[in-house]
């Protein structure tokens, strides 16, 4: 397995920790990732997205959707069962868990539903005016020089 040194990222950038601290996330062998619950992700429109987790024999009140330090926190905990059952086989896992997504900038939560033993979970990119791109005009030579006759006239 390769290892990667991100120490010259972090001396020759400023205010790109983030990045470095992702990139080293990925890249590090020693992080097991989790497997279980199953999740999609889709993209449902050009800025929108949904995250589709299968939680078969978990209620709405004993899941909890969280959003923290620009990650987005879905976790599980069953509660105790009162009747004790017998099994003959028990193939539905209702362990606890807790599945962690990084978001980028500008993605905000826009809601959750539970229904039919999925969680949904609706994204949303929200880029801000000033970071969207613009047009910028170019001034051709006929509106430099009308603009220079115009100071001198000044």
């Amino acid at each position: 397995m390769r290892s990667f040194d991100f120490s010259p990222l972090y001396r020759a950038t400023v205010g790109f920790d983030r990045v470095a601290d992702m990139m080293d996330r990925v890249l590090s062998a020693e992080v097991a990732q989790p497997t279980y619950p199953p999740y999609n992700i889709e993209k449902t429109d050009e800025n929108a997205y949904r995250i589709s987790i299968a939680v078969a024999g978990f209620g709405s009140d004993e899941l909890n959707v969280e959003l923290r330090e620009g990650a987005l926190i879905v976790s599980g905990k069953k509660a105790e069962e009162e009747a004790a059952r017998t099994y003959l086989h028990r193939g539905i896992a209702t362990r606890a868990f807790e599945r962690r997504f990084a978001l980028a900038d500008h993605m905000k939560v826009t809601g959750a539903s539970h229904a039919d033993g999925m969680l949904h979970i609706e994204l949303v990119r929200e880029v801000p005016e000033a970071l969207k791109p613009r047009r910028i005009e170019i001034a051709g030579p006929n509106t430099v020089e009308a603009k220079a006759v115009e100071t001198l006239e000044a």
